[in-house]
């Protein structure tokens, strides 16, 4: 599979799917155990977070290592940045959410940071590889930047919620991820 890209493209398109699969036992797993009637508990839905949690590590791991190997003199810009940036939100975001919010901190926070982190360095790195141009990057890096405050919403509100809109609330992070990974996917397979 995509065997016409050079190396890094194909590590990281190969991690979006892996991502996007990984969105898809998550998905399942919630649509089963947060179901508002005759929701399946324990192991009887919880293995589905097994195959969610090993490809989400793979795909991260393909992903960053493939976009590390980019050339960094053609990036847009610095990775360490992004990683940087990455770690700053997070402790405000857990600051804010958590002290000033008094939201009940979960790995969805974690998450959703760490994938906007993820979609930087990826678009990054295809930019520096000539899959997109300038105004397509940014155009990207927009819509993952609303992705991840739609996600932040959709945290903020899910223990406010009643458990139909919460059921629907927990589904929209996922949601989002999975076509982000596969827009991405589709864009620099069908410019090749």
């Amino acid at each position: 599979m995509f065997s016409n890209f050079d190396e890094p493209t194909r590590q990281m398109l190969m991690g979006n799917i892996l991502m996007v699969i990984c969105c898809a036992f998550y998905l399942a797993w919630w649509l089963i155990a947060f179901k508002p009637e005759g929701a399946v508990k324990g192991i009887r839905s919880g293995w589905l977070l097994i195959p969610a949690f090993i490809l989400g590590v793979a795909a991260v791991i393909r992903i960053v290592q493939s976009s590390g190997a980019v050339d960094g003199k053609a990036l847009l810009y610095p990775r360490d940045a992004v990683l940087v940036g990455g770690v700053i939100a997070y402790i405000l975001l857990l600051a804010l959410t958590g002290i000033v919010l008094k939201r009940q901190v979960t790995t969805e926070l974690f998450l959703i940071v760490g994938w906007t982190v993820l979609m930087f360095l990826e678009l990054n790195a295809l930019f520096a590889q000539g899959h997109f141009t300038k105004s397509a990057v940014i155009l990207l890096l927009v819509i993952t930047l609303l992705a991840a405050i739609v996600s932040m919403i959709c945290y903020l509100l899910y223990y406010g919620l009643d458990s139909v809109k919460g059921y629907v609330d927990g589904m929209i992070p996922l949601i989002l991820v999975a076509v982000m990974m596969v827009a991405v996917t589709v864009s620099v397979a069908v410019r090749r």
